[in-house]
């Protein structure tokens, strides 16, 4: 897997997106091993509509992946895991970071 956080706008999405409480805690539960999508949302006491709108999240920044496997009565399930990944912030990361940074026009500086 590519560096989730290669260039600027890669770091502030992976920033951004662990910045939410429950996709923390995703990650965390994942870290212990794949899980599918019902069983997690058991684990972490939240709806499976609001799971999925976290993982979707969490698998945009390249954070988790995601495989959809049937079970043996034929019922699709949809398994997760976290990608390995690092980040590791100083102040040279940064500048080297926001020379990367695509700043769009109209935005605050």
């Amino acid at each position: 897997m590519r560096d989730p956080t290669s260039t600027g706008d890669d770091l502030v999405r992976v920033l951004a997106t662990l910045s939410n409480p429950h996709r923390v805690r995703v990650v965390a539960a994942l870290a212990g091993g794949r899980n599918y999508v019902s069983r997690l949302a058991r684990e972490l006491d939240i709806s499976r509509a609001l799971l999925q709108v976290h993982l979707k999240k969490l698998e945009a920044a390249g954070l988790v992946s995601s495989q959809l496997e049937l079970s043996e009565d034929g019922k699709a399930m949809k398994f997760y895991e976290v990608n390995p990944f690092s980040v590791h912030l100083t102040p040279e990361l940064l500048a080297s970071a926001a020379e990367t940074l695509t700043i769009e026009k109209g935005s605050p500086r």
